[in-house]
């Protein structure tokens, strides 16, 4: 059983060993793929999934194959369009600051703290600060995914009744999903 991918114009894929490399117009997408009964491969301008005849039928083998068709299908779209994350700034008693410094956004003066929440952006991706939203763009899925929730995470109000105490970075949209 093979699956095949077609990969569109101006999309280039490469596999090396358990890697799958996709590069496009915004960048590049690299991802593990690993599993003793599927295998990986890429000719010309197709990436094939195959598995063997015997274990083809098994709904496990069907299942992962599916997963894997989708993964790479993010990794295509990711390569040509990109992935992208919105999140709004939400606060009533204390003013709060964000900031991008390296690998961080900082979030300072949230609920009045003096010492900065920190939230790790992931891999390649971009954060940038708007007045009152927060923009992640990037090419994996995954990376600006982990990071956007990152962000929502590190201004989480815990003991503090939630009905009161609003504050905080929420997810409001995400651009860029596959129809």
């Amino acid at each position: 059983m093979d699956i095949e991918i077609r990969l569109p114009e101006g999309v280039h894929a490469r596999a090396e060993k358990a890697y799958l490399e996709i590069k496009g117009v915004r960048g590049e997408v690299k991802k593990a793929f690993r599993h003793p009964k599927l295998t990986l491969t890429v000719k010309d301008s197709l990436v094939v999934i195959g598995a063997r005849e015997e274990e083809a039928e098994r709904k496990k083998v069907k299942a992962l194959v599916g997963t894997w068709q989708a993964h790479i299908g993010n990794m295509i779209k990711g390569a040509q369009e990109g992935w992208e994350a919105k999140l709004k700034i939400v606060y009533s008693h204390f003013p709060v600051r964000f900031s991008v410094e390296g690998n961080e956004v900082l979030i300072q003066n949230f609920l009045g703290e003096k010492k900065p929440r920190k939230a790790k952006i992931y891999g390649n991706t971009k954060v940038s600060v708007g007045k009152d939203e927060v923009t992640v763009t990037g090419t994996s899925k995954e990376e600006v995914g982990q990071t956007a929730a990152n962000i929502e995470l590190a201004t989480r109000v815990t003991g503090r009744d939630r009905r009161v105490f609003q504050d905080g970075c929420y997810i409001v949209g995400k651009v860029g999903q596959p129809s």
